[in-house]
């Protein structure tokens, strides 16, 4: 063994424990508490296993799952940012890239280029497995809104249209959960969850 290889990636897996203590805008289910980035990852690995016969196109399940699991490891340093805050949404890239670097950067040479380029292809959302991942980032709160009767989109005072712009990237991962996602939205609306302009 390599003792001074083992100890960067002990250490990385120690760094990323805190990804369990960034909290997103998301409540869990029941409303009880909201949601941090390491359950919101667990979540959507699961839901790419379980959800992947509705994907438009085949792709490596394994490689999408892990794209969810690390995907949001840099909001130790960058934070959460909310899917409909426009100011931290202008410099989520910059702040987001710095800390990939940073955090990534901890383990031997070949895993960090590995985990860099799975985050960035993540972000890219251009490869049938970065796709389907991105569907089921934005998938995963939208049913947990749903699910607590919209209770963070009326909080946030969330407009339709911001949903609607927000979700419409998931027909590229999966046309069939973009159509549920589609009544979903309008169900909402009509329940006075989101408002419609």
């Amino acid at each position: 063994m390599d003792s001074n290889r083992f100890q960067k990636q002990l250490d990385f897996i120690l760094e990323i424990d805190k990804e369990k203590e960034i909290y997103r805008q998301t409540h869990l289910k029941g409303y009880k508490r909201q949601e941090n980035d390491a359950e919101h990852a667990w979540h959507m690995a699961i839901m790419i296993y379980l959800l992947k016969e509705y994907a438009n196109e085949e792709f490596d399940v394994a490689k999408s799952m892990m794209m969810a699991l690390i995907h949001d490891i840099v909001e130790i340093d960058a934070g959460d940012t909310y899917a409909y805050d426009t100011d931290n949404l202008a410099t989520q890239s910059e702040r987001e890239e710095k800390a990939a670097n940073r955090i990534f950067g901890m383990l031997p040479d070949e895993q960090k280029k590995e985990m860099i380029a799975l985050f960035e292809e993540f972000e890219a959302g251009e490869t049938a497995e970065a796709k389907f991942a991105r569907t089921m980032d934005n998938f995963q709160p939208l049913i947990l809104n749903d699910s607590n009767n919209g209770k963070d989109w009326r909080a946030h005072k969330i407009k339709k249209s911001q949903v609607i712009n927000r979700q419409k990237k998931s027909q590229f991962g999966s046309r069939d959960i973009w159509e549920y996602t589609s009544k979903l939205i309008e169900n909402n609306v009509k329940k006075g969850n989101l408002i419609d302009e």
